[in-house]
C-alpha cells in the first residue's frame, strides 16, 4: 500500500481531472478501501481543499472551487505546457507581467528536472507587425467585458480609434454619430494578430459589429439583461474570419477568388500568399489559387510578384487587372508639384 502522503497527492490528482468521482471509483484506481478514501478525503479538507461529498448509489466527492487557492499539483507533462503557455503570454500581452511572475513562482518549485527541461525550452513570441504599437486591453477591462458578456447584460461604451492601430478591411457602413455612446448585446471576447476584440451586437445598427477592445471605454452601469442572439454561421471563429475578410461572417471564405499562373517556382511564391494555395507547374512555374476582400484587392496583391501573370479566371479578375493597370498607366503619366514648389501662372 502506499505511504499516506504519496497517496494523498494520486488523490487529489484524480479529482483534479474529473468533476465528480464515486467513492468505488477511487478506491478502485488507488487500490484502496472506500474507508480509506473518505478518511483521505477528511485529509485533504483539513489541508483546505473544498472537497465536496454527493449522493448517489454508491455516493461521490467533487473538489469545488474555495474562498482561496490552495496548493495545486501537476503531472510533468501539465507542468511543461504550463511553463510554455505562460512563457509566450509573457511576450507583450495584456497579461505580460503577471505571466512573467507566474512563470518565476512555478519554475521554483519544479523539480531539477523539469525545470532543466524548461529551461532548455525557451519560448520567444514575436508580436504580429500587423498589431502595430498600440497598448494592449489591460486585464481589469477584458475581466468586466467577460463580465459582461457572462451576465448577458447590454453594454454602453465610447469607442474611439487609435492613429498607430493597423487598418483593417472595413464592410463598409455609416459612421456612427460622434460623442454618442454605442449601445451593444456583447457576445464573443476574441483574439485576432495580436489584438483583443469584442463582437457584439450593434442595437442602433441593428447588425453584428467587431470592435478593438483597446479602443473600448466602457460607460456605467450597464443596460438590461438580454436572450444571446446565434451568430451567423454559429461558429465565432469563421464568424471574426469572415468578418475581417468581408464578409458578414457567415462564411470565412473570400468574397473573391481567383487563379493565376506564374512564371515563378513554388518556393518563391508559397512564403508570400499566407492562406493561398501554390501548386507547381515546372521548375520556374506554378499555380497560384488566392482569395481577397475585392476583385481590385487580389489583382494589386498578385501583381506584387515581379513576373509575368496569366489569368485563369474568373472573368472578374481579368477585368480588374485591367481597371488596376489602366490606374497605373494613369499615375506614370501625371504627377504631382512637389510641396513648396510654386506654379507658373
Amino acid at each position: 500500500m502506499q505511504k499516506t502522503s504519496s497517496r494523498l497527492l494520486a488523490l487529489l490528482s484524480l479529482l483534479q481531472t474529473h468533476r465528480d468521482w464515486s467513492g468505488d471509483d477511487l478506491a478502485e484506481r488507488l487500490d484502496i478501501t472506500p474507508r480509506t478514501v473518505r478518511r483521505d478525503i477528511g485529509r485533504l479538507r483539513e489541508l483546505g481543499y473544498p472537497i465536496r461529498a454527493f449522493k448517489g448509489p454508491a455516493g461521490g466527492y467533487r473538489l469545488d472551487a474555495g474562498s482561496q487557492l490552495p496548493p495545486l499539483l501537476f503531472d510533468d507533462g501539465q507542468a511543461v505546457a504550463l511553463a510554455v503557455a505562460l512563457q509566450s503570454a509573457a511576450a507583450g500581452t495584456a497579461v505580460g507581467e503577471d505571466a512573467a511572475r507566474a512563470l518565476a513562482t512555478i519554475r521554483q518549485v519544479m523539480p531539477s528536472r523539469l525545470r532543466q527541461r524548461i529551461d532548455m525550452l525557451q519560448v520567444t513570441a514575436v508580436p504580429s507587425p500587423e498589431s502595430g504599437n498600440a497598448s494592449p486591453a489591460g486585464p481589469q477591462l477584458l475581466t468586466e467585458l467577460s463580465r459582461v458578456i457572462r451576465a448577458r447584460e447590454e453594454l454602453r461604451f465610447d469607442y474611439g480609434h487609435d492613429a498607430t492601430a493597423p487598418a483593417e478591411q472595413p464592410r463598409r457602413t455609416q459612421p456612427h454619430p460622434a460623442g454618442q455612446p454605442r449601445r451593444t448585446q456583447p457576445h464573443h471576447l476574441v483574439t485576432w494578430r495580436g489584438h483583443w476584440y469584442l463582437i457584439a451586437w450593434d442595437l442602433d445598427r441593428d447588425d453584428w459589429r467587431t470592435f478593438r477592445v483597446d479602443r473600448v471605454r466602457p460607460r456605467t452601469p450597464t443596460g438590461p439583461r438580454f436572450t444571446p442572439r446565434d451568430l451567423p454561421g454559429d461558429h465565432v471563429a469563421a464568424f471574426v474570419t469572415g468578418r475581417f475578410r468581408g464578409t458578414d461572417g457567415s462564411t470565412a471564405d473570400w468574397p473573391c477568388r481567383g487563379e493565376v499562373i506564374l512564371d515563378l517556382p513554388v518556393q518563391a511564391v508559397a512564403p508570400f500568399v499566407r492562406d493561398g494555395i501554390v501548386d507547381e507547374l515546372g521548375p520556374d512555374r506554378c499555380r497560384l489559387t488566392l482569395g481577397s476582400w475585392s476583385w481590385t484587392g487580389l489583382a494589386a496583391t498578385i501583381g506584387r510578384f515581379d513576373t509575368d501573370i496569366q489569368v485563369v479566371g474568373p472573368p472578374q479578375l481579368t477585368r480588374a487587372f485591367a481597371e488596376l493597370a489602366a490606374r497605373c498607366a494613369n499615375a506614370a503619366t501625371s504627377s504631382a508639384p512637389a510641396p513648396g514648389a510654386e506654379t507658373s501662372r
